[in-house]
């Protein structure tokens, strides 16, 4: 892993696809928190069940997704290369560190979406059922936190303000939140 982590492209993909999972699945359990613990008659076994159940789903669906796609990607180049070498690249350590970076890609993919739950589901587990409103409140902020943290991370590693950087991706997680709750509140 360490050697996969030493290649060029490997940090900017990294960076790129955790970012987009980790706010795929904010995103995701924002809309989780709107239709069930904000809801006129909140369940707190199926708002914990919710995110638990969405964020292993999404952890299981981008890891998957992105071991094939760079699995895909990383034979393509493979074979580009012993064309131009004119020779087999098995059991060589370029072919070690293009398996150790699909794996490494596929886990943080993987990952993500499962932090991201148990960050925001934490409150419902400190609270409890009988304050499920309020936990409700605290995983909204923490969502609205990650959303912030991630984009300024991104600010930072792409030499843009980071604050400002972090405030639209939380002004854009506010705004679906907004958009999300008024559709809930019609049906």
């Amino acid at each position: 892993m360490k050697l996969a982590l030493h290649e060029p492209e490997t940090g900017p993909t990294l960076r790129r696809l955790f970012v987009n999972t980790i706010f795929d699945s904010t995103f995701v359990i924002l809309g989780i928190l709107i239709a069930s613990a904000f809801s006129s008659q909140p369940n707190y076994h199926i708002v914990v069940a919710t995110i638990v159940t969405s964020s292993v789903a999404l952890g299981i669906s981008t890891g998957v997704s992105v071991y094939e796609a760079e699995s895909m990607e990383q034979a393509i180049k493979m074979k580009e290369m012993e064309r131009a070498m004119l020779t087999s690249l098995n059991d060589t350590k370029l072919h070690k560190i293009s398996k150790s970076t699909i794996y490494l890609l596929a886990l943080v993919n993987l990952s993500a979406p499962i932090l991201s739950g148990l960050a925001t589901l934490s409150p419902f587990l400190i609270l409890g059922p009988e304050n499920i409103k309020n936990a409700a409140y605290i995983s909204l902020v923490i969502a609205i936190s990650i959303l912030f943290a991630v984009g300024a991370m991104m600010g930072k590693s792409g030499q843009r303000n980071p604050w400002i950087q972090g405030a639209r991706m939380a002004v854009a997680g506010i705004g679906a939140f907004i958009i999300c709750f008024w559709i809930e509140s019609l049906m």
